[in-house]
């Protein structure tokens, strides 16, 4: 389930909740009972071990259409 994270523009409070993203539109009210709440932007961080090969040789595609 995502995490959406929220700022209260009553008291400041920033907070977090897990909803389905059907919900993601939803209202949401801070911990201290607030209503008057925006859904912050956040960024994702993703991490990995896989590595993609960088084309070797020739032209725009790596030489597998001949262009180069």
């Amino acid at each position: 389930m995502p995490t959406y994270a929220y700022r209260c523009r009553v008291c400041a409070e920033s907070f977090e909740l897990n909803r389905p993203m059907s919900e993601s539109a939803a209202p949401a009210s801070c911990p201290e009972g607030h209503d008057d709440t925006v859904k912050l932007l956040t960024t994702v961080a993703l991490t990995g071990s896989a590595q993609t090969p960088a084309p070797t040789g020739g032209g725009c595609c790596g030489g597998a259409c001949g262009c180069g």
